[in-house]
Formats: structure tokens, sequence, C-alpha cells
């Protein structure tokens, strides 16, 4: 089902008010101030769909804005070491690491920036995969 816009509606308030005034009882005329006040009424509904319209695009560059920010972030974290929390598989609880940031990629069902950090030395190191939200420390 499509909605009708302001305008749509107008038009079709205008018809059916020309339709009116056609018929009306000439001893009980269409009161002008009812009419006056409808067609403010649309009026303000343009206007209204007019901000909406606007505010969809402002948001729309936003989005777009806070991505590019995000991602120049997260560049500038490259061979950082950040500290973030993780679970502990053994016993199930969070606890700090410390890690080197060694890769940024984009998350393809967000398209969010992702790091990879590596936690440990040689032959222990885990790679994690991890938001910019959460990185709680970061040093040089």
């Amino acid at each position: 089902m499509d909605i009708a816009s302001a305008s749509d509606i107008q038009l079709d308030y205008m018809n059916l008010l020309v339709t009116q005034l056609k018929h009306q009882n000439p001893l009980e005329p269409l009161s002008s101030d009812d009419m006056t006040a409808q067609l403010a009424q649309f009026s303000q509904l343009q206007q209204l769909e007019l901000v909406n319209t606007n505010l969809e695009g402002v948001s729309s560059n936003f989005g777009a804005i806070l991505n590019s920010a995000n991602r120049s972030y997260a560049t500038g974290l490259l061979g950082r070491t950040v500290t973030f929390f993780a679970e502990n598989e053994a016993t199930g609880q969070l606890e700090e690491m410390e890690g080197v940031v060694d890769s940024i990629f984009n998350d393809p069902d967000t398209g969010g920036s992702l790091l990879g950090v590596n936690v440990g030395e040689g032959e222990n190191i885990q790679e994690y995969t991890l938001s910019l939200g959460a990185i709680v420390l970061v040093r040089d």
C-alpha cells in the first residue's frame, strides 16, 4: 500500500472542496475559516514531509562520516598496544588482556571497523578480533 504524500492529499482535498462548493446550500455556505484552517494543516504536513526527507539525508551523511572517522581512528591504532577484556575459555571469567593491533578490516555485516589484535609472543600468540568499542586503553 502506497502512502499518499501531503501534495497528493492536498490535491484530493482541493478537488473535494471544489465539488463541495459547487453543491453547497447558498443559505448555509461553507465557512472560510474552516477552509483556511484545513489548508494550513496541509501546508504544515508538507513542511513536515520536507523536514523528514532532509533529516533522512542528514542521517545517511552522518553515518558515512562516522564510519570514515572510525576507519581513521582504527588505522591510527596499527602497531599500538591496546587493553581489552576477553573471556577466559578455561574459567569463563572476563580477564584483562593486552596485545598489539596488527590488522584492520571491515565487518561485512555492519560496515564498522574491526581490529586484529595479537596477544602473547612466539608460539603462544593468540589473535583476537575486536570492535573499536572493546578497547579500554591504548598505549604506544
